[in-house]
């Protein structure tokens, strides 16, 4: 059975960085995509960023040039660096994987995570 297992949110100042991380479990081979979504108060969930097998990456707009995803195949491990945070990232932050796409939409992933709180003050 896959699990993932977020952890790293936390609260922080507009300006400052997070750290997320995604420990994979319940599977042999590699998922094809993982990928970071988040969800607002009140907003639909929506995808930060996404990752590949061939290491090929996407992001929203919104947090290109301050949030890079990473991947560690060989722990199952997904990370995301967060850095100059505004208060409009503010989400439960989920961490997903499917084995057949890769894109931000929320439907298009089989396995996701629980999700860990990330709160950005002005």
């Amino acid at each position: 059975q896959v699990q993932m297992v977020e952890s790293g949110g936390g609260s922080v100042q507009a300006g400052g960085s997070l750290r997320l991380s995604c420990a994979a479990s319940g599977y042999t081979y590699p998922m094809y995509c993982m990928g970071w979504f988040r969800q607002g108060s009140g907003k639909e969930r929506e995808g930060v960023a996404t990752h590949d097998v061939h290491s090929r990456t996407s992001y929203l707009d919104s947090v290109k040039g301050r949030f890079t995803i990473s991947r560690d195949n060989a722990k199952n491990t997904l990370y995301l660096q967060m850095n100059s945070l505004k208060p409009e990232d503010t989400a439960m932050y989920y961490c997903a994987a499917d084995r057949n796409r890769c894109n931000l939409v929320p439907d298009n992933f089989s396995y996701w995570g629980q999700g860990t709180q990330v709160t950005v003050s002005a």
